[in-house]
């Protein structure tokens, strides 16, 4: 159940089907989502001039009970540290952008899968 991804001049990546060694090809699906909308955000908030220290992304999600297993919901919820308070709806507009229209892998997720977006400031 584990696989060696390779792509182009990128490092190996091992994917691990029982999500021991590595990632799980679903674990892998979040993960991509977080990491474009987290560039998307942190992009955007530079062309704004927004100074931000620190941007995380928890990310969790329900999956069907049966198969396909797949994923029915998922909640994004971004950390922001270091945001001057009147900079914070830039943020969100940020956010509101890469999933409304520059994320690809969110685009690329089925229509009628509910993803909440939260937002946190420290």
């Amino acid at each position: 159940m584990r696989f060696v991804a390779e792509s182009g001049d990128a490092p190996a990546l091992v994917v691990d089907g029982d999500g021991r060694v590595g990632p799980s090809p679903m674990q892998l699906l979040l993960h991509s989502l977080a990491g474009c909308t987290a560039s998307d955000v942190v992009d955007i908030l530079a062309k704004m001039r927004v100074t931000l220290d620190d941007l995380s992304l928890e990310v969790t999600a329900s999956r069907a009970e049966r198969p396909p297993r797949r994923y029915t919901a998922i909640r994004l919820l971004y950390r922001a540290a270091g945001l001057d308070p009147e900079d914070r709806p830039k943020l969100r507009r940020a956010i509101d952008l890469s999933h409304e229209k520059y994320c690809s892998v969110a685009h690329s997720l089925r229509e009628d899968i509910a993803i909440t977006i939260d937002v946190e400031h420290a």
